[in-house]
């Protein structure tokens, strides 16, 4: 049996996905830019900004996850976090080396 509902179905013009694309496209080329400055410290984290923004575009628009059930946000959200907090210690161990 399946919990589908057709009434519920939601449908996305074609001009989203051509914008969310055209942003797509700006970020990658702002991020590649971003390495003909010297921001010294500030370039990794700019990278890191922009691909966070692409790659929340990319689930919300594209994976259809702005779209969904809580659930799946939540565990996306909590998979992110656990991510992050993998990240983090990585940084915090090869710091106090």
């Amino acid at each position: 049996m399946s919990n589908h509902n057709p009434e519920h179905q939601h449908i996305t013009p074609y001009w989203v996905y051509g914008l969310i694309l055209v942003i797509l496209l700006a970020c990658t080329f702002i991020s590649v830019d971003v390495v003909h400055y010297d921001l010294k410290a500030w370039s990794v984290g700019i990278a890191l900004a922009i691909a966070c923004i692409k790659g929340t575009l990319v689930l919300a628009y594209f994976m259809h996850l702005k779209f969904d059930n809580m659930l799946f946000k939540i565990l996306v959200a909590a998979v992110i976090m656990l991510f992050v907090s993998f990240i983090l210690l990585t940084f915090v161990d090869y710091l106090y080396r």
